[in-house]
């Protein structure tokens, strides 16, 4: 385990978990809301971490900077995943897979980042359709040419998840419904195996 300063103009901290050999791929995890008491030390990214390093994929769980309605911590999930192709590129086309996971807040996030920052493969957890009227997550997902999977809490009246779920199966993504309410007590163990099985699958078995 290390810290990692993430570079970007904002103060962006974070935890980076590696495994005891050469890691094959590396997974950015996006924290939820920091006003609700979200951080990279949140329970559910931290099952994922581990079940990742496990398989053999790092994984940079990290905090927001300075909060900015979202905007900015948008640029922080881009530059996080800037801070992962750089950091595991060999520079000689031997760069590792990146994959990006958030959870809530971090899952829309996730998806807002990955229309642009064009990771190889993302996974979230309970997002919700909408942030703002100009954080689209709905819309940012029709722009990711990547695999996509959305797991969701059936009983999770939290969030507007409903639309996200229902366009990524149109899309032909994969998504898990899971026997939960929005803080999915008792299915951690799920959703670790569950994102652990799909960035297998496309950052591993794909590279």
């Amino acid at each position: 385990m290390s810290d990692v300063l993430v570079p970007g103009g904002r103060d962006v901290r974070g935890t980076l978990e590696e495994p005891p050999a050469e890691p094959r791929a590396i997974v950015v995890a996006c924290s939820p809301h920091p006003q609700q008491g979200g951080s990279r030390s949140d329970g559910r990214l931290r099952a994922v971490s581990d079940a990742l390093v496990e398989a053999g994929i790092a994984c940079l769980r990290f905090d927001y900077g300075a909060w900015d309605e979202g905007d900015g911590e948008r640029k922080d999930v881009r530059n996080a995943v800037r801070w992962a192709r750089e950091e595991y590129g060999g520079g000689d086309g031997d760069d590792l897979p990146v994959g990006l996971f958030g959870y809530s807040f971090g899952a829309s996030l996730a998806l807002l980042a990955a229309a642009e920052a064009d990771p190889d493969a993302v996974a979230v957890l309970a997002p919700t359709a909408r942030l703002a009227d100009d954080l689209d997550a709905l819309a940012a997902l029709d722009r990711i040419e990547r695999p996509v999977h959305v797991l969701y809490g059936e009983r999770d009246t939290t969030v507007d998840w409903e639309s996200v779920v229902e366009r990524a199966r149109e899309r032909g993504d994969e998504t898990t419904s899971l026997p939960a309410d929005h803080f999915f007590l008792g299915t951690r163990d799920e959703i670790a195996t569950t994102v652990r099985s799909f960035f297998e699958r496309t950052l591993l078995e794909a590279a």
